[in-house]
């Protein structure tokens, strides 16, 4: 057990002092209710004895006091401990996302989001249980039996162990239904994930899902999905629902042993009506404490199944992290932007065959790099290995000389804008989307950004201009302007490295000119790596690589490259025919 929920030692260490102060009213709150059926032996006693009237006042008004002193500590109880669960839960929170926003891409290339989703929404939860009800019933249990045993015992030993007898019985039911609880409650977190991720699934390809009319497929492989859910979560509701009707049977048992055993003493005169009706108080007060085990047992069992759960992101080391900086060196502050590739070789860790190929190329500082080939010839895996967004060998990629694992993360990526092939804006206004990498932008740096990806004017032609809501990933503009917008957002923070994955694919050829135009401002004095599939775009680069299958098979200007005859130079009579024909058109 406490090998399943070590990993929050930390955490309930920070508020020690807060759980030994819950432990403390626990304490006295189970300390004043134990005495509850003492008042009533010696009032039922004192009344065999012709108790008189202002003797049952002041038993009924000693019953208010200690009903009333132990809300008040049981209400302090809950406070502080379902408080601090709340206050680690809180932090676990924050932890699971400073874990989460520190990992490596290739993280959640295997990690699926609904999972992570669940782990930090319903495991979450589950935790969160475990370390305020069941800390606070188990006490309560805990103390109220060993409490309400000691006067038992005092009233009558024998009667004490005939009652319970059933205990026994008790505790191998509760051992034997917690590991199955255990495993059941697994398997259902398990399935939860899954249900996650299709729903986060078809709400982010909900164009897709309906360009395609796959609306009724995706229902019936949800109902597929939720009918599994359903059935593991039935096997452990009747688990459950065995449980508690068995302690209730097993205490019952107690209850007529007690009853006879305990009447029979009565009459023999070796206890008082009144010891009897506190020894049978306590036995029913003792119901909820057996009936709260099998609950506890729940909560613990599903708590330890999602500690093991999110202890599993929180020791995730991320991939690619600063741990690499040379030890002793001096800080790296500056870039000025000179990128080389030496005898550079990748290979993602799911796949055999490498994706790029004994790579050497050389881009001067401020200077611009195109980089053409078919699609899957691993164009956008080079120039995500800039940012570092995946990790090489040592010495194959350099900035400014020095290996790029040499630089901090964060002066590194300052350094890059970068726009990615796939665009992506969050569910803010447009202002904070491109302000995203910079938000001490000024509103100025902001519209002048916007004003040389060509997208400043359209959006000042919205109803709230760079106030407008863009809605979830972007939802609300085409995909042209996403693009220009993600370009603004790269341009805003005055990066000496600029990279455009395929940045101008979904603007039109005059738009694009347009950019491209203003761009060759921005650009002046920046290391800039593009990537497009159209000549035009490139045709203007200081260099052009043609990367093929992994490898740069062509490397030159646009006139070298014309004139060599190769894959180049077909593309560009091919786009030029293309452009021709839709001329006559």
């Amino acid at each position: 057990m406490l090998e399943n929920v070590q990993p929050l030692f930390p955490y309930m260490r920070r508020y020690r002092r807060g759980l030994m102060v819950g432990v403390l009213f626990a304490v006295c709150s189970n300390a004043i209710w134990v005495m509850f059926p003492q008042v009533i032996r010696r009032a039922i006693d004192d009344m065999t004895r012709h108790l008189s009237y202002r003797g049952i006042l002041f038993y009924a008004g000693l019953l208010v006091i200690v009903a009333l002193s132990k809300g008040i500590f049981l209400f302090l109880t809950r406070w502080v401990l379902i408080g601090i669960s709340r206050d680690i839960e809180y932090d676990i929170r924050n932890d699971l996302f400073r874990v989460l926003e520190r990992q490596s891409s290739s993280y959640f290339q295997e990690h699926r989001t609904g999972d992570i989703m669940a782990r930090a929404t319903n495991d979450l939860n589950a935790v969160r249980m475990l370390l305020g009800p069941a800390i606070m019933y188990s006490l309560n249990t805990l103390l109220f039996t060993v409490g309400a045993l000691i006067f038992m015992v005092r009233i009558s030993p024998w009667l004490t162990l005939l009652a319970f007898v059933p205990l026994p019985a008790a505790s191998i039911l509760v051992q034997y239904s917690g590991r199955r609880i255990h495993d059941r409650f697994e398997r259902i977190q398990a399935m939860y994930s899954e249900i996650s991720a299709q729903v986060q699934e078809n709400v982010s390809g909900a164009r897709l899902v309906r360009a395609f009319a796959q609306e009724e497929p995706e229902i019936r492989a949800f109902e597929r999905a939720n009918t599994e859910y359903i059935r593991r979560a039935l096997r452990l509701v009747r688990l459950m629902g065995m449980l508690w009707p068995t302690l209730e049977f097993l205490l019952g048992l107690s209850l007529v042993v007690v009853l006879l055993v305990g009447g029979h003493e009565v009459v023999s005169h070796r206890i008082s009506v009144g010891a009897f009706v506190a020894f049978t108080t306590y036995m029913m007060m003792l119901t909820w404490p057996v009936i709260a085990l099998g609950w506890v047992v729940n909560l613990v069992q599903r708590g330890t199944a999602s500690v093991r759960r999110i202890h599993e992101i929180l020791i995730a080391e991320p991939s690619i992290s600063d741990a690499t900086l040379p030890v002793g060196g001096p800080a790296v502050t500056e870039i000025r932007g000179e990128i080389e590739f030496r005898n550079l070789s990748f290979t993602y860790a799911n796949n055999a065959a490498p994706v790029l190929r004994n790579i050497n190329l050389r881009i001067p500082e401020g200077s611009s790099l195109a980089i053409v080939g078919p699609t899957g010839s691993g164009k956008t895996t080079l120039v995500n290995l800039v940012p570092r967004l995946f990790e090489v060998e040592r010495g194959m990629l350099s900035i400014d000389d020095r290996s790029i694992m040499d630089y901090p993360l964060a002066t590194l990526r300052h350094a890059v804008g970068f726009v990615p092939q796939e665009t992506f804006l969050f569910s803010e206004t447009i202002r904070e989307n491109v302000a995203f990498g910079a938000p001490e932008a000024t509103e100025e740096a902001v519209l002048e950004a916007a004003r040389t990806a060509h997208i400043r004017d359209e959006i000042l032609e919205f109803p709230k201009g760079f106030g407008t809501l863009v809605g979830e990933r972007g939802i609300t503009l085409s995909g042209g302007q996403k693009q220009r917008a993600a370009i603004a957002r790269a341009l805003v923070r005055d990066p000496r490295i600029l990279i455009l994955d395929d940045a101008l694919s979904s603007v039109d050829t005059y738009t694009e000119e347009r950019i491209l135009h203003e761009l060759a401002e921005a650009m002046r004095g920046r290391t800039t790596i593009f990537i497009s599939h159209r000549v035009s775009t490139v045709r203007h680069a200081d260099q052009i690589a043609v990367l093929v299958n992994g490898s740069i098979v062509e490397l030159g200007t646009h006139e070298e490259l014309v004139a060599r005859n190769g894959y180049y130079t077909q593309l560009h009579e091919k786009q030029m025919l293309e452009e021709e024909l839709a001329v006559v058109g």
